[in-house]
């Protein structure tokens, strides 16, 4: 049932994952501890919307056909190799965007608010964790409704743009996320 790959791949994700969260959640809380009410909700918003972002990408990879890359491979168009790589790993590609990426942000969000609400004095902590946690989850349902949208009917220009940036970092710094298949 279980390819060797594939129970490699979870076990490998699943290690990855529990670290970069450790990892992740002490910047955020050291930052959100250091900043004003204020910079700390920006970064929410930001931690939010990097979630929606890349659930959107992992949306596009899994909506998107290889053809169109393989025809701009043919022409040696920059980038078009990576996007083929980027649709052979779509599984990989789309649980890490989606499920990494996406529930790690989910998690951390959740976090930065309750940080944000010990901040602040003077306040209903109970009315402002309220307020705080439905604002979280409207902004990241309605951003991942939006970002689903747009990934489905924009996958070949999302995929694209990923492989353009993820090529860039590989030819810039040497750093390739994905092994060729």
């Amino acid at each position: 049932m279980w390819k060797k790959y594939n129970l490699k791949w979870v076990v490998v994700i699943t290690i990855w994952t529990f670290f970069l969260t450790i990892l992740f959640t002490i910047i955020s809380e050291i930052v959100l501890q250091n900043t004003q009410a204020l910079l700390s909700f920006i970064i929410l918003i930001f931690i939010v919307f990097l979630g929606v972002f890349s659930d959107m990408i992992g949306i596009a990879i899994t909506a998107a056909s290889d053809k169109p890359f393989h025809a701009m491979a043919s022409d040696k168009v920059k980038g078009s190799k990576y996007a083929i790589k980027l649709k052979k790993n779509t599984g990989v590609v789309a649980n890490f965007a989606n499920d990494v990426v996406g529930d790690i942000c989910g998690i951390i969000s959740g976090v930065a608010g309750a940080s944000i609400v010990m901040e602040i004095d003077g306040v209903n902590r109970w009315v402002l964790t309220v307020a705080l946690t439905s604002f979280i989850a409207a902004l990241t349902v309605g951003g991942k409704a939006i970002g689903k949208n747009l990934a489905v009917y924009k996958s070949h220009v999302i995929v694209f743009t990923t492989a353009k940036v993820l090529n860039r970092i590989k030819e810039s710094f040497g750093i390739d996320f994905l092994k060729d298949k």
